[in-house]
C-alpha cells in the first residue's frame, strides 16, 4: 500500500504545477496570507513581530509572530486544564535554516521525497512566523497522531485560530503529505470557516 501510495504522489509531482509561475510576497498584510509551492516570502524577509514562546509550551527558546504566540500560548493553557501537553516542537525558520534543512532530505533521500516532505527556501510556512510544529512531549512530533493531545486540537484549534495546514488526502492541492503536528495561525474567523467547510487555506483564497 505505501508503495502504491508513493507512486501516486510521484505522478500528481509531476503532473501539477508545483514550483512554476512562481509568486513573490515581500511584505505580508494579513494573517490568512499564501507561502506554497507557487507562492514565496524573499530570502531578507524576517517577521517584524517576533516574540518568544513561554518555556512551558516550548523547547529550545522558540519564536512566533506576537498574535500568533498570544493565541499559541492561550490554547495550550487551556489544553493544559483539560489534562493535554501541546508543546511547540518547531515554529519561525530563517530562510537559510530552511535552505539546509531541504538540501538535507535532498542529500538523504532524494529530490522527490525532499518536495514531498519540505519546502524549498523561501516557500516554508515556518518563515512566516505563524506555522508552528506540535508535539505532547513524550512522543516525537512524527507520531503526534496517536496521541490524545492531536484529537484536541483536531476538535479545538480553530477555535484559536489555528488550522491543520496540511490535512488528509490534500496532496494534489497543498503539494505537501499529511502532517497532523503542522499548525498555522490564520486568525480566529478565517480558521472557522476553514474548518466548518474542511477545506485547505489554498482552497480558502481561492474563492475569497
Amino acid at each position: 500500500m505505501e508503495k502504491i501510495i508513493y507512486i501516486l504522489i510521484l505522478i500528481i509531482l509531476e503532473n501539477n504545477n508545483f514550483y512554476e509561475n512562481i509568486k513573490t510576497i515581500y511584505e505580508p498584510t494579513s494573517y490568512d496570507f499564501l507561502v506554497n509551492k507557487n507562492i514565496k516570502l524573499t530570502s531578507s524577509y524576517i517577521p517584524k513581530d517576533l516574540e518568544l514562546i513561554s518555556s512551558e509550551f516550548s523547547c529550545n527558546n522558540k519564536y512566533l509572530r506576537r498574535d500568533a504566540k498570544n493565541a499559541f500560548e492561550n490554547m495550550a493553557k487551556d489544553a493544559k486544564k483539560n489534562g493535554y501537553t501541546i508543546i511547540a516542537v518547531s515554529t519561525y525558520r530563517s530562510y537559510e535554516y530552511q535552505e539546509k534543512l531541504y538540501n538535507n532530505y535532498v542529500k538523504e533521500k532524494g529530490f522527490y521525497y525532499a518536495d514531498m516532505a519540505s519546502a524549498r527556501a523561501g516557500h516554508s510556512e515556518h518563515q512566516t512566523g505563524l506555522a508552528v510544529d506540535v508535539s505532547n512531549s513524550s512522543l516525537d512530533y512524527d507520531n503526534f497522531e496517536n496521541t490524545k493531545e492531536f484529537n484536541w486540537m483536531k476538535k479545538n484549534a480553530y477555535k484559536y485560530g489555528f488550522i491543520l495546514r496540511y490535512p488528509k488526502a490534500k496532496f494534489h492541492i497543498t503539494g505537501f503529505k499529511y502532517e497532523p503536528w503542522h499548525y498555522r495561525y490564520v486568525g480566529i474567523n478565517t480558521a472557522k470557516y476553514i474548518y466548518h467547510n474542511n477545506i485547505t487555506l489554498e482552497e480558502y483564497k481561492k474563492n475569497t
